[in-house]
């Protein structure tokens, strides 16, 4: 039976990056990918902001897709509102090949020393004296390896969380779900050089409706309803705005579907057990966007992970110090955009239009996305009065 320092289960951002900031802190680490393949399918925009992503890793051309100038928000009835990159948010900048770039960073961890093991699926955590059997299936075959720590990168509902005793059953208001095509000439129609999203409870219940350019014409075309608002399946409000817009199905190359979390967890660690990306519902709220998140997540997990196992203190008040970086560097902020969600998601059509309306004839180069919010109170105070200790 292997032994490692830490298992971590999963080779997304979240996960490869985990396993290589424990691996450059000198831990054994294994990962394992139950996919044959790093990076694929993508179920994701694939968008994150610049400034970001330069913040965690050098920037290689030969992931970024598409850069674009910034976004385009349209509110229900298709005022626009025009942002910097800069001022977008953190989806907003380059356009990631996904498939490209997960495997980029799976490589990183493998250089930095981690083990991986792709095609091979984590099925069960005991615990085993002082350290975890991680019962693994790979090819038919079963094994088991042995760890001090595990690292759940295992996406939404976590099942290496529910092993471990973390509750990370998702509620149908705790969740989007997302249709996204990959299509084909839609540069006459669309200008590339920006993302553009859809608002309108009528358009896509819960969510929004987005455009992330890939180049060459073509662009990820999505959408995320809540399950708990919307009537129909996320791909039936695609398929109806795509119609209205006049854009056939033969330009799709490409489907995926999945879930996106946008309900930050209370905790996400527990004994001898660390959750990361998704299965920490590190996604932002209003965005839906995890890649960043996920990426400084999995970071702060490797530093805790590797001091733990040099003070040899794996109990859950030793790993909750991972919940509290976490929370100071992202999570203040994810539980911000939650409770502004939920101020959104009350609010009629024609409400978001007169919103929108508001802020024509400013200059929204000069404003971040907080600044926006900032502005909205300040001209709708009546709107968002309940918000301006969060924003002002």
């Amino acid at each position: 039976m292997s032994e490692y320092d830490v298992v971590v289960v999963g080779a997304g951002p979240g996960g490869s990056t985990a396993a290589k900031s424990c691996a450059e802190e000198g831990l054994n680490v294994l990962i394992v990918e139950k996919r044959q393949e790093i990076g694929a399918p993508v179920r994701c925009a694939e968008g994150v902001s610049k400034s970001e992503l330069a913040s965690l890793v050098e920037i290689k051309k030969r992931w970024i897709a598409a850069e674009v100038a910034g976004a385009k928000v349209y509110s229900p009835d298709n005022t626009v509102i025009t942002l910097s990159a800069e001022q977008a948010g953190n989806e907003v900048g380059y356009i990631l090949e996904r498939k490209i770039f997960d495997r980029w960073l799976a490589k990183q961890a493998a250089k930095a020393g981690a083990d991986i093991l792709v095609k091979t699926a984590a099925i069960g955590i005991e615990k085993d004296g002082e350290a975890l059997k991680i019962k693994l299936r790979r090819a038919g075959e079963f094994f088991d390896v042995t760890a001090k720590i595990v690292i759940g990168a295992d996406g939404v509902e976590s099942r290496v969380g529910k092993w471990m005793g973390i509750d990370t059953t998702l509620k149908l208001n705790e969740i989007e779900s997302c249709v996204q095509y990959l299509m084909t000439g839609l540069d006459e129609k669309y200008d590339m050089d920006y993302c553009h999203f859809w608002l309108g409870h009528s358009r896509c219940p819960g969510g929004y409706i987005w455009l992330f350019p890939k180049g060459n014409g073509s662009a990820n075309f999505g959408i995320g309803v809540m399950p708990s608002m919307a009537k129909e399946t996320a791909k039936y409000y695609l398929d109806r705005f795509l119609e209205a817009e006049g854009i056939g199905m033969s330009k799709v190359v490409e489907v995926v579907a999945g879930g996106v979390p946008v309900s930050p967890m209370e905790k996400i660690s527990t004994e001898r057990c660390l959750l990361v990306g998704d299965a920490a519902r590190h996604a932002d709220p209003i965005t839906g966007g995890g890649i960043i998140n996920a990426m400084r997540g999995g970071k702060i997990a490797g530093k805790v992970a590797a001091e733990a196992v040099r003070k040899n203190d794996f109990s859950a008040r030793f790993l909750s110090r991972y919940d509290k970086l976490c929370k100071e560097d992202f999570g203040k902020t994810l539980e911000r955009n939650k409770i502004l969600q939920k101020k959104i998601l009350k609010m009629k059509d024609e409400t978001l239009n007169n919103l929108a309306k508001s802020l024509e004839g400013y200059r929204m180069e000069d404003m971040s996305v907080t600044g926006i919010v900032k502005e909205l109170i300040k001209r709708n105070p009546k709107i968002f009065w309940d918000l301006k200790s969060l924003f002002l």
